[in-house]
């Protein structure tokens, strides 16, 4: 039997946390969520690009932090399915820096519009959602979760 196995695209998202608070950029421009608070993120470039590498990159890149790869540490693993625009199925890695060089600061002002610490108990409403639940998940030492194929309750 000759079956195609599902493709998975994957997303890495960087978690910079301190004093109980988080740092969440706002969607500017982008095409997907935009006015809706997220996490930095992206996606990996080339074929020989490591999921860490990534998060380094996209930290460089979105917010102007320098983070070494050994202070990352991988807290949830997300599997989700995304119907629009396209019907795929994604697997996010949410990476949390241990440490970090560097005041975060908007680095792609063509594609975010604000960069805010937030507490943890008061995420702003316009956050993605399936973002939210990883935060959440991260609060309660979840590792892994599912987002879009059966309804998401909270916690």
């Amino acid at each position: 039997m000759n079956r195609e196995r599902p493709k998975v695209i994957p997303t890495v998202y960087l978690i910079l946390a301190e004093d109980n608070r988080i740092l969440l950029s706002r969607r500017y421009n982008t095409g997907f969520q935009d006015g809706k608070y997220s996490l930095p993120a992206g996606h990996l470039s080339g074929d020989e690009e490591t999921f860490t590498q990534a998060v380094t990159r996209e930290a460089k890149e979105e917010i102007g932090v320098k983070i070494d790869p050994t202070d990352l540490e991988l807290v949830h693993v997300m599997h989700r399915k995304q119907t629009k625009p396209t019907n795929e199925r994604r697997i996010n890695l949410f990476f949390r820096a241990c440490k970090w060089e560097g005041e975060p600061r908007i680095m792609e002002a063509n594609k975010c519009d604000d960069l805010r610490w937030f507490e943890f108990d008061s995420l702003p409403n316009d956050t993605i959602v399936y973002v939210k639940q990883a935060i959440e998940c991260l609060r309660h030492k979840i590792p892994y979760s599912e987002y879009g194929f059966v309804e998401y309750h909270g916690f």
